[in-house]
């Protein structure tokens, strides 16, 4: 089976996050107002085949866990859904 891994990837609580702040102050300036707590982060997508969605949520943890990330600074949050695949058109249709 394949599988859809959605990987969110944020900095850790107490790590500076220079890009966030640089947009919070920015926003004020472009007319936004009322806007804090700016945070910048990675997002990564990517399919994976296993043979059940727990082996699905292993791997993808284990490849965040050791390549995708800085487990020192970084937190991710994984979300892992089947591959439903799509039905062919009929012939004539």
């Amino acid at each position: 089976m394949q599988f859809s891994v959605l990987v969110d990837i944020r900095l850790r609580d107490g790590i500076s996050d220079p890009a966030g702040a640089t947009i919070e102050r920015a926003l004020p300036v472009l007319g936004y107002e009322g806007i804090g707590g700016v945070t910048v982060g990675k997002t990564i997508r990517f399919t994976i085949e296993a043979a059940d969605v727990g082996a699905a949520r292993e791997a993808a943890a284990e490849l965040t866990e050791s390549f995708l990330t800085n487990p020192v600074i970084e937190d991710a949050e994984l979300t892992v859904e089947a591959l439903v695949a799509e039905a062919s058109p009929e012939p004539g249709t």
